[in-house]
């Protein structure tokens, strides 16, 4: 199982100075708190992003997670990785992007009887020569496969990737 401490110390992070450090999700007109649980029905499109401090004239990429896959007491299977949008620039109110995803979102889907899982937003400034083909292992129109969501190394994505500190996260809690 890939190494969680990274993805632990960023959510700190966060939660330290969220003001400077919170990316806000929101499911249709619903913006959500951090480790706030929303329902999957809730959370099936992909949420609109939104961070204050994000600069016009810089791109951005977020990655998402989920930490607790196939049960919170059991993460063998994570982190699963629900999705990664490159190419994300400050907008009206929310972080807009006009490049196909590496990896598009997923919504919830614990299995039955399983707690909530916890879904992670991270957000970097993604550097001028991100190569996004090289992260995409599929056919164009063809989704991501789940063999490669399963068990997703983010430390790995972040370093070949050439991506530096979390700028913001969110976070919510779905089964």
């Amino acid at each position: 199982m890939p190494d969680l401490n990274n993805v632990k110390k960023a959510m700190d992070a966060v939660d330290a100075d969220p003001e400077a450090k919170e990316l806000i999700l929101t499911f249709g007109d619903k913006k959500v708190q951090r480790g706030e649980h929303i329902g999957r029905a809730g959370a099936q499109k992909e949420p609109t992003l939104w961070w204050p401090k994000a600069e016009p004239g810089k791109t951005y990429l977020v990655l998402s997670l989920d930490l607790d896959g196939p049960f919170p007491s059991f993460p063998v299977l994570g982190p699963i990785l629900h999705g990664i949008q490159p190419g994300l620039n400050a907008g009206d109110q929310k972080l807009d992007s006009d490049v196909p995803p590496v990896a598009s979102w997923i919504g919830p889907a614990p299995p039955p009887l399983s707690g909530p899982h916890r879904y992670v937003f991270f957000l970097y400034e993604q550097p001028a020569a991100f190569d996004a083909k090289k992260f995409t292992p599929q056919k164009a129109g063809e989704e991501f496969p789940i063999t490669k969501r399963i068990r997703f190394d983010p430390d790995r994505f972040v370093k070949e990737a050439g991506l530096g500190e979390v700028l913001a996260g969110g976070w919510f809690k779905s089964n």
